[in-house]
């Protein structure tokens, strides 16, 4: 029997970027709730593993993104979700937490087999994650709760066809090492 890895997507942030303000709402909802998870995630052992964008700076490592968004204006949606010493940390480049990163290689080398994704944005990256991460032969849960959105209805679909034609369950997050 595999293991169960929490996923942080693309939390670590500025929002400083075009759609900041349709995001900024749905986030300021999710950050609350996707910390507590984080926080129940560490209490019960299960790996955290955060996944973000890098922002264009191919030079930059996490210490400086974490600067970077703790001394923007929207610190207060980063300061809830900060990684720990424990925390593992994969830079990306497009919208998959897969594509062309170490992650699979890890989660592998971990033993992992189920990853629960978090973070921004449900009709990006969280649905193209969870795409890569079924045709890897991972089960997928992701909290309904727990996942930012651009759009409403286009975040309410992602979410169908992560159900439907992933495989993944979609649940509150409370349900979740409560």
């Amino acid at each position: 029997m595999g293991t169960t890895a929490l996923i942080v997507i693309d939390m670590i942030n500025t929002y400083d970027h075009p759609d900041a303000e349709l995001l900024l709402p749905s986030a300021r909802e999710v950050v609350p709730v996707a910390a507590g998870l984080v926080e129940r995630a560490r209490d019960a052992g299960v790996p955290v593993v955060y996944v973000n964008d890098n922002f264009g700076q191919w030079r930059s490592h996490h210490g400086e993104l974490l600067d970077k968004a703790l001394s923007g204006s929207h610190a207060d949606l980063v300061e809830p979700l900060l990684p720990d010493q424990r925390s593992l940390f994969v830079l990306k480049a497009r919208h998959s937490i897969f594509f062309e990163t170490p992650l699979s290689y890890l989660l592998h080398q971990e033993g992992i087999d189920h990853v629960v994704l978090c973070g921004q944005v449900t009709e990006q990256c969280v649905l193209y994650s969870a795409l890569d991460a079924h045709i890897r032969h991972l089960r997928v849960t992701v909290p309904r709760d727990a996942v930012a959105h651009i759009h409403a209805e286009l975040a309410d679909a992602a979410l169908v066809m992560m159900e439907r034609n992933m495989g993944a369950r979609v649940c509150d997050s409370e349900e979740l090492w409560s």
